[in-house]
């Protein structure tokens, strides 16, 4: 088809399909028009092929007919592809050089970003001898001239002209969903100038952001150290249309049938349990988790406060609990769930993996940052595995993230702080792999303490052998591999994903009277149940939990979409805590809930038996002298009521934190 032929037909189908689009686009200034491929086929089949076939000149065609039009100022407009056909989708590790000079679309992850930075595009040179223009792309690093024409000359010709415009480069990394295992994912440096590099599209492709570019597969010579050519070439896309295609809880696009559909399920009596039941229907069993869950999907509500304070309304979930009770498949699950999430794994994850790491910039020969697993899911929820495989130092690199919700950055000349409004929902294994039935809770779990009293709620799922328990779980699971589609949701994942988006996006609701009332009337009686005359007094709960009693009450009124948190939403939080402290941070020798268990790793009944072996010793320090024999101090201990085994363990302790030591067996000096 000749160009003029091709421009004509153009003309007619912009006329007939995109005429109000393109006087819209002008009246906000922007100069681009995004073409639906699908109608262009329906069109003139022949015009979309040559599109996928020749590009350039095809579109170049294209934007002449735009420009051909009774518009005033309309120079320079550009034209945007979308939707584009499944033939021409190619992944980033199959472009070979074949497509040069095609169009094609690619998905992939924003793996490292430049500024934006003005660059000459393109530059138009003439002949001397014949006047023949050429035009020569600059996608290089240094400044290109033709080599020669089609007349034959060689040598210096004229520059007639320069194009500048705002230049950017994007490193696109394949998306790990669509690589087979252990394979490297591959990447692809992506060219993007003009409307592509607006703030707006900026915004859209941070990096680790999941996004869709249409482009112009094209290569650009490769230099070595002295300058000169070599014989290989890199491949680059040059972007033609940029999509985000993860969306946040805010991009969840509901049309008014689904909003109807919405608004209709929140009026069901048993809202609370389909929606629960349609968690992880594949799992057996764990209601109160369950339920957690779907709070912490719903998340409380973010307070600023007039001093610039921020109360977060992120809800973090802790699940401790033996092999093979199915805490992966839970946190897999709700992966799926949540419109933005994103799953890390245990001994795969380092502390800059997990929050930013400055890395070398390849394009602006500086450094740049690289955002970790706790940026990227900001707005959504980051799911950890075996969290208790993870060292210490890359554990501590999450406490500013869980608390503040930043991520702060001063490496090399970068100081950053960026925004991580995650959810965190983790999982880990007891200290000795399986849970002591007989033990102690708190003191099984192998996390610092400073860590798990960032979770809100932290629930211990025990296998324990009961069979009534194991015949339903044995018949669920059975029954699960015998059709695998048994146990399909009551409320299906896509709709309920949206439901998720929807609550998340318009409710925001405030504390009655009454549902205050009430988690103040729990506060205070559980502060006060810590009584008894021992020498230091239980701490059964702390303000932590109270501002964790708040955000899950908040949660809970949102599931009805309610503007109001009512005393009904306040008791189911109030139920699900108290679940979880009498589950981890009940005292067996006192008989009541002690929170220290959890936060400081002492029990406050341990710490009281400190404090007397303390005493007893620098009493006998005046008695005896320095070296005192431990019989002795086990002996005054038993006088008052300490039994020999907590004695040991507070001498053990004493000697941990370097308040005594032993000079020689069996005796014990202060330090």
């Amino acid at each position: 088809m000749e160009a003029l032929e091709q421009i004509g037909k153009f003309h007619e189908f912009v006329e007939g399909n995109y005429y109000s689009n393109i006087l819209e686009s002008m009246r906000k200034d922007k100069k681009f028009l995004v073409i639906d491929f699908v109608k262009l086929s329906e069109f003139d089949a022949e015009l979309a092929e040559s599109i996928l076939d020749n590009p350039e000149d095809t579109i170049r065609a294209f934007e002449l007919a735009v420009e051909d039009m009774d518009i005033e100022e309309i120079k320079g407009f550009k034209v945007r592809f979308k939707n584009m056909p499944e033939t021409a989708k190619i992944a980033i590790r199959d472009i070979r050089s074949k497509h040069l000079g095609k169009l094609v679309w690619t998905e992939g992850v924003v793996k490292q970003k430049s500024d934006v930075r003005p660059q000459v595009t393109s530059a138009r040179f003439e002949c001397p001898s014949c006047g023949n223009v050429i035009n020569v792309l600059q996608l290089d690093s240094n400044f290109r001239e033709p080599s020669r024409c089609g007349c034959g000359r060689k040598g210096r010709f004229n520059m007639l002209s320069k194009e500048l415009v705002d230049a950017q480069m994007m490193v696109l990394e394949e998306v790990t969903e669509n690589i087979e295992g252990g394979d490297q994912p591959k990447r692809i440096k992506v060219f993007l100038k003009d409307d592509l590099v607006s703030p707006l599209s900026d915004k859209r492709s941070n990096p680790g952001s999941k996004v869709m570019f249409v482009g112009i597969v094209k290569e650009i010579p490769i230099v070595n150290n002295a300058g000169a050519k070599t014989t290989r070439f890199d491949i680059i896309l040059e972007a033609n249309y940029i999509e985000a295609s993860q969306e946040s809880f805010q991009e969840v696009v509901i049309n008014p049938e689904e909003e109807k559909e919405i608004l209709d399920l929140s009026q069901d009596p048993r809202l609370v349990q389909r929606l629960v039941n349609s968690i992880a229907p594949s799992i057996f069993g764990y209601e109160k988790v369950k339920e957690a869950l779907l709070l912490q999907l719903m998340g409380g509500v973010r307070k600023v406060r007039g001093d610039k304070a921020v109360s977060r309304g992120d809800i973090h979930i802790l699940l401790v609990g033996d092999p093979g009770a199915g805490k992966s498949q839970l946190l897999k699950r709700v992966t799926v769930i949540a419109p933005k999430a994103r799953y890390v794994a245990g001994q795969g994850v380092s502390g800059p993996g997990i929050t930013a790491s400055v890395v070398r910039d390849e394009f602006l020969k500086g450094w740049s940052l690289e955002a970790g697993a706790l940026v990227l899911a900001s707005d959504g929820i980051c799911c950890i595995d075996e969290m208790d495989k993870m060292s210490n130092e890359d554990r501590s690199a999450m406490h500013e993230a869980l608390e503040q919700q930043t991520v702060s950055i001063s490496k090399a000349n970068i100081q950053a702080t960026l925004i991580s409004r995650t959810t965190v929902l983790a999982a880990a294994n007891p200290k000795f792999g399986r849970f002591d039935p007989y033990g102690i809770v708190a003191e099984q779990i192998d996390l610092p303490p400073t860590l798990i009293n960032r979770f809100d709620l932290i629930f211990p799922i025990k296998d324990i052998p009961d069979q009534v328990y194991d015949e339903k779980l044995a018949s669920h699971l059975l029954g699960l591999h015998q059709a695998p589609d048994m146990s399909e949701p009551e409320i299906p994942t896509e709709f309920l994903k949206k439901y998720v988006s929807y609550a998340r996006q318009r409710s925001k609701p405030v504390l009655t009277d009454s549902a205050l009332q009430e988690i103040k009337e729990f506060y205070l009686k559980m502060r006060s149940s810590g009584g008894g005359e021992e020498s230091i007094k239980a701490v059964p709960i702390s303000a932590r939990q109270l501002e964790a009693l708040v955000r899950l009450s908040e949660a809970s009124a949102k599931i009805r979409l309610s503007d109001k948190v009512t005393k009904r939403d306040a008791r189911r939080g109030i139920e699900l805590l108290e679940y979880c402290l009498m589950q981890i941070g009940f005292d067996k020798e006192t008989g009541k809930i002690d929170i220290d268990r959890i936060t400081t790793g002492v029990s406050a009944s341990q710490r009281s038996h400190i404090l007397i072996v303390k005493e007893i010793i620098s009493e006998l320090e005046g008695k005896i002298g320095k070296a005192i024999p431990i019989d002795d101090v086990i002996e005054e201990a038993r006088l008052r009521e300490i039994p020999e085994e907590r004695v040991e363990e507070s001498i053990e302790k004493l000697k941990r934190s370097g308040d005594i030591f032993e000079p020689r067996r069996g005796f014990i000096s202060r330090i």
